[in-house]
């Protein structure tokens, strides 16, 4: 049998449920002996603690300022949450974790971290603990029990060894995103395949997997740019928004409106421009098809942090007011160099192979171990 490798994720957002799943295949390329289970960590908690932990979409989506007022403090604290809850409030992940017995444990998302810290503090258990940080520095991440980090970029990694974490256990493999990344159609084929006209520009507008952006803005902007281009919009699982989208879209030509797409990577290859929340997914395997980003309409806290990387790293444009967006569009239609230099900026960030490297990060710390189960 080959190493027993638990990772931990959430609901919260897609970022989490996709690198995990990389990751986990990514293990069983390398390892197929392997035992890897991917948990939603709050499932495995009890019913008041998930109350709590998704509390915060209340503040979120009634008062955005307060949100990012709290997220800010939680940002620079050693800790998400007060220890007494959480560990109440994870006693049945701990009996999980016993009785898994896992011998590395991968948290997604830096509260989920803290749990697996806590529990290999006090049930002195001995497995790896790794974090990987989705383009969320947060202090709370630098726990003494994590044994590695792996981070997306060179200035995260940067970000986490100021705030304390020892050097040497800090490594960028990129953000894991499915493997389909790794071998991308070329344009023309990806056109083709989807039915588009090889020469036009093509505008790609991603809501997310629940379907979630300040849609009407969008359309509103979008119907100001004037140059020829054609526009698709992908709503996800929101059959609402598809709904909508597709009524209100009815008088604008060249606009095409689609609900949930398995062949996401064709959609991003095919595509010049990409307007989206910034998630860390989204911008990660946008990079991998070179595909900029206009970050639209970002959540308070965390995706405002990642607009300014996107900004910093020159890889996109951060539309900070909805009546910019219509303009940007249309002077980077308008500028094919401008346009052409961002698509190579976002290129040179590609990580394709991230899972791989990832999961070979952990694998070689494991061995390090002197565990015979990661040789086998």
């Amino acid at each position: 049998m080959g190493p027993r490798i638990l990772i931990l994720t959430l609901p919260h957002g897609a970022a989490h449920q996709r690198a995990a799943k990389a990751l986990r295949d990514a293990f069983l390329d390398l390892r197929p002996t392997s035992e890897v289970k991917v948990i939603d960590t709050l499932e495995h908690c009890t019913a008041w603690f998930r109350a709590y932990y998704n509390s915060y979409l209340i503040p979120l989506r009634l008062w955005p300022g307060l949100w990012r007022w709290i997220e800010s403090k939680q940002h620079e604290s050693e800790s998400t949450g007060p220890g007494w809850l959480y560990r109440a409030g994870a006693s049945p992940l701990f009996r999980y974790l016993r009785d898994f017995s896992p011998d590395a444990v991968i948290a997604t998302e830096v509260g989920t971290c803290e749990l697996a810290a806590m529990y290999k503090r006090e049930a002195r258990a001995a497995f790896l603990l790794a974090g990987l940080e989705l383009m969320d520095f947060n202090r709370a991440w630098i726990q003494p029990e994590v044994d590695l980090f792996l981070t997306t970029h060179t200035d995260l990694a940067k970000e986490l060894v100021d705030a304390g974490a020892p050097a040497g256990q800090v490594v960028t493999t990129g953000q894991p995103i499915d493997r389909l990344f790794s071998s991308l159609p070329d344009r023309a084929t990806a056109r083709a395949r989807l039915g588009l006209p090889q020469g036009t520009p093509l505008v790609l507008a991603l809501f997310g997997g629940a379907g979630f952006g300040n849609a009407e803005h969008m359309i509103e902007q979008v119907a100001r740019v004037t140059l020829p281009h054609e526009m698709v919009m992908i709503t996800g699982r929101n059959q609402t928004l598809e709904r909508r989208l597709r009524k209100q879209c009815q008088q604008l030509p060249g606009v095409r409106v689609l609900g949930w797409v398995d062949n996401i990577q064709e959609w991003m290859v095919a595509s010049d421009l990409m307007i989206s929340k910034p998630g860390g997914a989204t911008l990660t395997e946008g990079f991998a098809c070179g595909l900029p980003m206009l970050a639209f309409d970002p959540l308070p806290g965390n995706e405002e942090r990642t607009c300014r990387w996107i900004e910093k790293w020159q890889a996109g444009i951060w539309i900070r007011g909805p009546e910019d967006l219509g303009a940007t569009i249309q002077s980077l239609l308008e500028d094919p160099v401008k346009l052409a230099t961002l698509r190579g900026r976002a290129r040179a960030l590609a990580r394709p192979q991230a899972a791989r490297d990832g999961a070979q990060a952990i694998l070689h710390r494991l061995a390090q171990t002197g565990d015979p189960r990661v040789h086998t």
